[in-house]
């Protein structure tokens, strides 16, 4: 099995083209393109309509029971889980998507960094959440910085495209690498300079340890604040403390950086301080081109870190095409939550049932639907489920590196996370607007629903990135991310909508993400048809769906 291991699709390569014939670089899709296809699916229509909330309402419920236990990787409820999701894709007729198997095991490491730790900078002392966190992704009992000098890299991007090097002429090996989030257009947007504020991967904290990495960085400290990361230090400070997951690496992490950190904004500015330099002036530097800066100063910290293996899995099932099988539109949703906390008085189970047992459930009615079309499709759809998104998008990252369906034949992605549980809506809100031709067919799609395209509530806050869809996207697979939008339907949905809403967003990663019976799930359907048929379209069509010009993702291969 071929295998692509890419890192962000840099931009020495976006000039390269698809070497398929079906992907000639000089067609475009048409709208008349994704319209003509489903048509030949003589029963497209009543299959479309029969997807109602009753498919979708019972595997959500049961998914997000307290019988699941939460559904973290690598318990009795992960196994519940795959049991369940295996005998609906079997009752749906589709075949196991890996050879006789419908699972993929996944290597997941457990490393906990001990939080009796400080990191000393100059003469400052910073602690552990209060200040500072840190860990390493590398399988040693202990990680040290010793007296590493700082060196202050801007927002440490390395793009050939937006002709932007911040580690241009510069040798970091055993330096300490210091990082503003985002990306340089996210405060200067009429600077015309990346994509204003849409935050790109440029701007991700998991591309700036990438890169550091590349650079032989010794270690990589992002400055948290709050507007640009598009979440408080609390986020940061629980995220980065406890278990950090991963998966098992060759080189058991010695490809990265030996300590990821963050710095909290005031104890930043009080580094640079120290260093002689006033942080407001730097950064604006950082702004206007490619910037870096020695900072005279120091850093020391030492990690001690406890490992434990263990093993998850992935789901796939698959439903071959009728014409062209090797060709596959791959569909992806993470049943993954956060488990169970057993220290916690009361309510111990995060359930999980908007995030994302919702996804999961739409997979389930969608792959009914899918083995009930005659004919079936001209392309394979293939149904992943994946696991450890919340840990990272580790199930979706491994599969992305250890495809089970060779990547250069795997036509699209199409990505399910946390559908829409407020009622139906007039527009759909595509996370990521602009970067593929997948959004013709979501385009025609969404207008047989008399709905509108519109783009993600708060794009600088990079939720393409931050999804499962990215891990096919980092190795040039054309991926979706769309859901219902904020304009409801009618005055009734708004004013459930308005109540519903303090519930869903309140429980976000809480113990209260539970299964409602006064869910309005018009949404949740109104998605999964609209979804339906740009997969049918797609997998129908003549032509497959690429990255727009502008992109930061092209085919490789």
């Amino acid at each position: 099995m071929k295998k692509i291991f890419l890192p962000l699709l840099v931009p020495a390569l976006l000039s390269v083209s698809a070497c398929t014939p079906s992907n000639d670089s000089e067609t475009k899709v048409s709208d008349t393109d994704t319209l003509a296809t489903a048509q030949e699916t003589t029963n497209f229509d009543s299959v479309y309509n029969s997807i109602s909330d009753a498919d979708i309402r019972e595997p959500l419920k049961i998914l997000s029971s307290d019988e699941f236990e939460g559904r973290l990787p690598t318990t009795e409820g992960e196994k519940k889980t795959i049991d369940y999701l295996v005998s609906q894709f079997k009752e749906a007729g589709l075949e196991p998507g890996n050879g006789d198997s419908y699972l993929q095991k996944v290597a997941l490491m457990e490393i906990t960094a001990n939080p009796d730790m400080t990191m000393t900078i100059g003469d400052n002392r910073f602690a552990y959440k209060e200040d500072m966190v840190a860990s390493s992704k590398r399988e040693q009992a202990s990680v040290s910085l010793n007296d590493s000098e700082l060196v202050f890299v801007g927002y440490g991007v390395n793009a050939p495209e937006y002709k932007w090097n911040d580690y241009e002429g510069l040798d970091v090996e055993g330096k300490t690498v210091v990082i503003l989030i985002n990306d340089p257009g996210f405060e200067n947007p009429k600077s015309g300079k990346f994509q204003g504020t849409t935050m790109t991967y440029y701007g991700r904290w998991s591309y700036k340890y990438e890169e550091a990495s590349r650079q032989g960085a010794a270690a990589a400290i992002i400055v948290h604040e709050s507007a640009p990361a598009s979440y408080g230090w609390s986020v940061v400070a629980n995220s980065w403390s406890g278990p950090q997951y991963g998966l098992v690496s060759e080189d058991k992490g010695a490809s990265r950086v030996a300590v990821e950190g963050w710095l909290t904004l005031d104890a930043a500015k009080q580094v640079f301080s120290d260093a002689g330099l006033d942080f407001d002036a730097e950064k604006a530097k950082a702004m206007s081109g490619p910037y870096n800066k020695a900072m005279d100063i120091t850093a020391s910290v030492t990690v001690k870190n406890t490992f434990k293996k263990s093993e998850s899995n992935n789901v796939i099932a698959t439903l071959p095409g009728s014409a062209f099988a090797d060709d596959h539109i791959i569909y992806t949703a993470h049943w993954d939550h956060l488990g169970k906390d057993e220290s916690k008085e009361g309510d111990q189970i995060y359930n999980g049932a908007h995030d994302n047992a919702t996804g999961s459930a739409a997979m389930i009615a969608m792959a009914k639907a899918y083995s009930s079309l005659t004919p079936k499709p001209k392309r394979s759809i293939s149904f992943l489920v994946v696991t450890a998104e919340e840990q990272g998008l580790l199930g979706s990252k491994y599969y992305a590196a250890n495809p089970v369906i060779p990547l250069e034949k795997t036509v699209a992605n199409i990505n399910m996370d946390a559908m829409n549980v407020l009622g139906k809506t007039k527009n759909v809100a595509v996370v990521g607007m602009g970067k593929s031709e997948l959004e013709t067919y979501l385009r025609a799609a969404a207008k047989k629903q008399g709905r509108v395209l519109t783009q993600e509530d708060k794009p600088e806050a990079g939720y393409y990135y931050r999804s499962d869809h990215f891990s096919f996207a980092k190795q040039g697979v054309p991926a979706l991310y769309a859901e219902g939008g904020n304009e409801p339907a009618d005055e009734e949905t708004a004013k459930y909508r308005k109540r519903m809403n303090v519930i869903a967003t309140g429980c976000y990663h809480q113990v209260c993400d539970e299964y409602r019976e006064n869910w309005d799930m018009g949404g949740i359907v109104q998605d999964t048809q609209m979804l339906f048929d740009v997969g049918v379209n797609v997998a129908n069509a003549p032509m497959w769906p690429k990255w727009n010009e502008g992109s930061e993702f092209q085919r490789q291969y």
